[in-house]
């Protein structure tokens, strides 16, 4: 008998990249059997900490591991963030992560993150 494999999609925020980078025990299951969906602005995000915490020779290493993820954000997701940052005003979203929460909500798959202003936010996957 065959066993299927699931695999599941989710929209990585930088949040979620910085802490399976530093291997995080929390984020374990979701290094492998899940497709990764981000966008260049989370990788950019990802390379300036690597750089903070002087991994400079990892820079070029994660734009090219991680670009194969990039899903370029349509005017419908620019638009929907716009009005979630506006929506949300109080919270201080970032666009970077208005941007992020409208792909995957675009794309109907769960925006994981550990970001405290997201938590108790619809289709978000919330791990601290």
């Amino acid at each position: 008998m065959k066993v299927k494999i699931l695999t599941e999609s989710l929209y990585f925020d930088t949040y979620a990249l910085v802490e399976i980078a530093q291997s995080k025990q929390s984020y374990d299951k979701y290094r492998r059997g899940v497709l990764i969906i981000t966008n260049k602005l989370n990788i950019m995000e990802l390379a300036y900490f690597l750089l903070r915490i002087g991994k400079e020779d990892k820079v070029a290493m994660i734009f090219s591991d991680y670009l194969r993820y990039n899903v370029e954000p349509s005017t419908n997701a620019l638009i929907e963030a716009v009005k979630l940052k506006f929506m949300h005003k109080k919270k201080k979203l970032s666009y970077i992560d208005c941007i992020g929460y409208a792909i995957a909500k675009e794309n109907k798959v769960k925006f994981l993150t550990g970001d405290e202003k997201f938590r108790d936010m619809g289709n978000v996957e919330f791990v601290k």
